[in-house]
């Protein structure tokens, strides 16, 4: 039983990450170890927070076949993003450059995140003003005479 979980964790840590399939790799170790450092950099259009190189979707594994085919074309690595990149836009890439046509991208979750800790920072202070505003309003005599039969029912 303990070779079994010992043989099981050498092979999960030998066998290599992502969802690439056999039928895509490539015969010259060189070129699959650019094709994948490329995919790595890629985003799932998809999925949207992996990269193509993890991604099991259609989508991803076409990409991932384009980057293979562009490499054995003779493509440069950056040749290949900015193949990817003139057909998909700066999203495709898992770290997009900062330019004016991505500042939203860079900025908007920070932008976000300064609205929402205002809103809650606002929301804190008028509920603090309204509950210190309300002066606690004294027991009518009738509420005084019911809360005292009460409590006397209870001490029995």
């Amino acid at each position: 039983m303990r070779i079994a979980f010992a043989l099981a964790l050498l092979v999960m840590a030998v066998a290599p990450a992502g969802a690439v399939e056999p039928d895509e790799v490539l015969a010259d170790p060189v070129l699959e170890a650019r094709a994948r450092d490329i995919s790595k950099n890629l985003r799932c259009l998809v999925c949207q927070n992996q990269s193509i190189d993890d991604s099991d979707a259609g989508l991803a594994r076409d990409l991932r076949v384009i980057v293979r085919e562009r490499l054995v074309a003779g493509d440069s690595d950056s040749a290949v993003i900015d193949f990817v990149v003139d057909r998909y836009g700066d999203f495709v890439l898992l770290n997009p450059p900062f330019k004016a046509t991505t500042y939203v991208l860079w900025i908007g979750p920070g932008v976000i995140g300064i609205f929402g800790l205002l809103a809650v920072f606002v929301f804190f202070r008028r509920r603090r003003a309204t509950v210190s505003d309300e002066a606690p309003v004294p027991l009518s005599d009738e509420e005084k005479k019911r809360l005292e039969a009460l409590t006397k029912d209870r001490s029995r």
